[in-house]
């Protein structure tokens, strides 16, 4: 499993800009959008390994927004397996654009039961 990755490729929509996401007022690639692509890749390249009922989720991540991306412009988010203990999978991400590397860092997931996990949201939600 370590080694392992996979590439998400998105383009930058209105729905994706700084501007419209909330988190700024520039019509570039929002940060809360890259950090969405990069957990979208993490459980791409963890996605062979789940068992039967198994999903991941996303618990840490540590990134750095480094350079801007224009409306129309194709984004490249790969994410890589570095490590595995127990439940936890790290990851190394990175986006990239056409003109080079508009953000990288680190990223963890922990292996649930999907059922378990949901009906202990529901019951949370539930005052339970």
């Amino acid at each position: 499993m370590i080694g392992k990755s996979y590439t998400y490729q998105l383009t930058v929509t209105e729905d994706k800009l700084a501007s419209n996401v909330g988190s700024g007022l520039l019509r570039v690639f929002a940060t809360p959008a890259m950090v969405a692509a990069m957990e979208r890749a993490a459980c791409g390249a963890l996605e062979p390994y789940l068992e039967q009922g198994q999903t991941s989720v996303g618990t840490a991540l540590n990134i750095e927004h480094i350079a801007p991306t224009p409306c129309g412009m194709e984004v490249f988010v790969t994410a890589t397996i570095t490590g595995v203990e127990g439940r936890r999978v790290d990851f190394d991400v990175e986006a990239k654009d056409a003109c080079g590397c508009v953000g990288h860092g680190t990223h963890s997931r922990f292996l649930v039961d999907a059922v378990r996990f949901q009906e202990k949201a529901d019951r949370k939600g539930a005052g339970k």
